[in-house]
């Protein structure tokens, strides 16, 4: 496709002209399929030729570690990267020690080690390594689309280094070989001849002779097929095989760069956009053509200038519209080939996804406004033009082939089109979008066009002079145009900004009056202040301005005031609603029915109780009474029973005869009632112990019940409490779940009140504008619909959290509640003890005294 050319003749060009234009640094893309001693010849190459503009070893100050940043352009100015697979540190060192011995020695051959002749053990592990690189390895198709047109040809150097290959016995891998299984890289227009060459012979080769080649076939890894002379001169463009964000950003090289066709970068853009973004904020990444543009055409490079790639490669040779783009947006900061990414896109605390469709935090939409009024010297014949304006940036600032002029017939020298003006409305990041503006005849046949970046216009009225397809100077072709470049203002806020940049012209009418007495001599102090009421009658008397001015007005504020109101009615309604959720005291649960029905069947229970004691207590006392009685009765019939006897001896022998049977019966008498009274005073004692025994077991039923019921009462509470606090919780959720249908409701309304005000909208006359607007506002009440949920939700959470930490704090007050109450029952328990205890012991030694009251007289 293209003439041989020495490599060396390439670097001296590539020297003579690389800082002309700026003295920024220059990074030259290897596509390495020579030898290893090819590729020494041509490190000495570049390291006699280039000189000190070669940077050979990094800066002091910008080590090749892990974590640390790549230098500014300012900081590498003059300076001349190489790109080009690098060995391993450890591999690398050795064999340069290697080589500086053998040239020490004096010996012309290349070392063996070098040569890729290693001993035994190494080429054990080599294998082992290129077992896992085959597997790992793209097919045919795949590694031949990855190709890219580089400054340097290696083809001469391939070409004359054959001989010197096969004299020192290593074995040449034919190219289509290497390119099937080595790893994808850079293709220059050579390397594309040089393969479609190979391919013409290998269709030659006997089919037995490829299984052989592949059967015999040693995979060498590309990493490790390089000199490690030049090796050592590569430093900040690294080339690796990219593996996975994830894992660049846990390795965190920023020295390390990874190359994907177009196709690979598009279906990361399409999966991963934001992390490819913050990919290119730490590391470079190079962009190049798929294999199958074999007509050189080119992709469009916005979609990755979007994402921040460094280094976006096209097909110079075709001067399509992808590359107008890429020369005009570079022609920009002095056609240095630099220019500086936005702010958010450098940060690594920002984030930013290139496919937004809302403005980016920190950064102004801008709205750009172009009138084409007339062409100037487009063409010497006479034909037929029109103008065409679009804009190229992000996927929502794009806008092609929707504005362009009438044709002017038969005027190529001054042809006048007097077009309404052609309105960007909405630019979310005028920093990375760019104006075309392109000159077409009656057979859509290119005249002129020419690219500006947004952020480089000037406002106003303009000549702006055309460029040719391969954006060359066009010397008299022009095109008037009027530029307006203002600060996006959303759709009913035109008003207030207007009102705001000028408050004169939107004075309400009594402050019109005002001024106009005070023109008459009418000081503002003499003027009372008066409720206002406007009648029917001021309401005709508008004018038409004032009209207008009100609509706007109204217009401006009725998104507002529906956002407000659907905010204020969700705030009444939960003001309205969490009084539905009261708390609950220590006396509300007291009050509830279940708590009165236990203390009432408690009461019942105590009072059932008592009544057994007390049959229990009547029953003892009767008993003793009953013993008490018997013993008395018979000590009288015992007593009867001697005086009987002693009557009956008187009456026998006399009264004077039985003074002696007297006096004993009177001792036996006097002795029997002694004895009644110790049995008296025994059985007392016992009466009195079992009595003692029965009030205290009775007592301490009665306590051990009492105990019961205040844990019961206690429980009982602590349940009530937490049965009233799962309802409060669920009336909430309840509460909650109905304001959030309530407000989606609202919005879903309110969406399409505004999508049917969009499509009812008479002045937007385009298509393509009012589906722009519907898009628009879509992603915009997305984001606000979003943001009022994530209040509503925050909302709900305080509450939740509120109600939580009310009820955690009602449930630490019962807790010290149900805690006195148990300290005050044990208090009363002990002193109602004693007291029982003290009339146990009274009740017990009157109970049976009573019963035996008569017995001492």
């Amino acid at each position: 496709m293209c003439t041989d050319i020495l490599f060396k003749d390439v670097i001296q060009a590539i020297k003579e002209t690389a800082f002309v234009t700026s003295d920024y640094p220059v990074i030259l893309s290897f596509e390495n399929h020579c030898s290893k001693l090819q590729q020494y010849k041509m490190a000495k190459y570049c390291e006699e030729i280039f000189g000190d503009l070669l940077l050979r070893q990094p800066l002091e100050s910008y080590s090749l570690e892990p974590g640390r940043p790549l230098p500014s352009p300012n900081e590498l100015k003059k300076k001349i990267l190489i790109k080009n697979k690098r060995l391993k540190p450890e591999v690398e060192q050795r064999q340069l020690e290697s080589l500086k011995k053998h040239m020490e020695a004096g010996e012309t051959n290349t070392p063996a080690i070098i040569m890729g002749e290693e001993d035994d053990t190494e080429n054990a592990e080599k294998e082992a390594e290129e077992k896992d690189l085959i597997s790992e390895a793209p097919s045919l198709s795949e590694a031949t689309s990855e190709k890219e047109t580089s400054s340097v040809s290696q083809s001469n150097a391939v070409s004359s280094g054959k001989d010197e290959e096969q004299n020192n016995g290593v074995r040449k891998i034919p190219d289509d070989e290497v390119t099937e299984i080595s790893e994808a890289t850079d293709a220059t227009d050579i390397s594309e001849a040089s393969d479609q060459d190979n391919n013409k012979k290998g269709v030659d080769v006997a089919e037995d002779s490829e299984e052989a080649l592949i059967a015999s076939y040693q995979y060498e890894s590309a990493t490790t097929n390089i000199h490690p002379y030049l090796s050592a001169m590569v430093n900040y463009a690294q080339p690796v095989k990219f593996q996975g964000f994830d894992v660049a950003e846990e390795r965190n090289i920023y020295h390390n760069m990874s190359s994907f066709n177009e196709s690979v970068g598009l279906g990361y853009l399409k999966t991963n956009a934001i992390e490819f973004v913050n990919y290119n904020k730490r590391q470079m990444s190079r962009i190049y053509p798929k294999g199958g543009r074999v007509d050189s055409s080119n992709y469009m490079p916005q979609i990755f200038w979007n994402a921040g790639c460094q280094m976006v490669s096209l097909n110079f040779q075709t001067p399509d519209l992808a590359m107008q783009l890429n020369q005009g947006k570079f022609e920009y900061n002095g056609s240095c080939g630099y220019l500086l990414k936005p702010d958010f896109m450098r940060r690594s605390d920002r984030t930013f996804d290139p496919f937004s469709e809302t403005p980016v935090d920190g950064v102004i939409a801008a709205t750009c406004s172009v009138q084409v009024f007339s062409g100037q010297f487009l063409s010497d014949k006479k034909i037929g033009t029109y103008v065409e304006v679009d804009m190229y940036g992000l996927p929502t600032d794009t806008i092609r082939k929707e504005f362009r002029t009438r044709m002017v017939m038969n005027n190529g020298l001054n042809p006048a089109y007097n077009e309404e003006p052609f309105v960007f409305r909405k630019v979310i990041l005028p920093d990375l979008a760019v104006l075309r503006i392109a000159v077409y005849d009656d057979n859509n046949k290119l005249i002129g066009q020419r690219i500006l970046p947004l952020d480089g216009l000037q406002a106003g009225y303009r000549h702006i002079s055309l460029r040719n397809e391969g954006n060359k100077p066009l010397s008299l072709p022009t095109v008037f145009c009027q530029i307006i470049l203002k600060t996006y203002v959303p759709d009913g806020f035109g008003a207030i900004v207007d009102a705001l940049s000028d408050p004169k012209k939107f004075l309400t009418i009594a402050e019109k009056r005002a001024d106009q007495m005070k023109a008459l001599g009418i000081d503002t102090n003499d003027i009372a202040d008066v409720p206002s009421g406007s009648s029917k009658n001021d309401k005709k008397g508008k004018g038409k301005g004032d009209t207008m001015k009100v609509s706007v007005t109204q217009q401006a504020s009725s998104e507002m005031a529906q956002t407000s109101n659907s905010i204020n009615n969700n705030t009444t309604e939960t003001k309205r609603d969490t009084a539905l959720v009261p708390n609950v005291s220590i006396d509300d649960l007291k009050q509830m029915k279940t708590y009165l029905k236990l203390i009432k069947k408690q009461q019942k229970e105590l009072n059932s109780l008592k009544k057994k004691h007390s049959k229990d207590q009547n029953a003892m006392q009767k008993a003793h009474c009953t013993q008490v009685d018997k013993m008395v009765s018979l000590h009288e019939k015992e007593k009867t029973t001697l005086e009987k006897l002693l009557e009956k001896a008187i009456k026998k022998r006399g009264e004077n005869n039985c003074q002696e049977l007297k006096k004993e019966t009177e001792d036996k008498i006097q002795t029997l009632a002694t004895d009644q009274k110790a049995k008296v005073k025994d059985i007392t004692a016992q009466h009195t112990k079992e009595w003692s025994e029965l009030i205290s077991s009775h007592s301490s039923e009665e306590q051990e019940m009492k105990d019961a019921h205040v844990t019961q009462q206690c429980e009982h509470l602590k349940k009530l409490l937490t049965t009233v606090q799962e309802q409060q919780t669920v009336q909430l959720k309840v509460i909650h779940e109905r304001q959030s249908k309530e407000m989606r409701a609202n919005q879903a309304k309110m969406s399409m009140e505004n999508s049917k005000a969009i499509s009812q909208d008479k002045t937007i006359k385009n298509k393509a504008e009012r589906e722009r607007r519907v898009r628009e506002l879509n992603s915009s009440n997305t984001k606000k619909f979003l943001d009022e949920r994530k209040r509503l939700a925050m909302k709900h959470q305080k509450e939740m959290e509120q109600l939580e930490k009310n009820q955690r704090e009602q449930l630490e007050k019962l807790d010290k509640h149900n805690e006195q109450l148990l300290k005050s029952h044990h208090a009363n328990k002990q002193v109602q003890g004693q007291g029982h205890t003290a009339d146990g012991e009274v009740g017990g030694g009157d109970g049976p005294q009573t019963c035996h009251g008569g017995l001492s007289n």
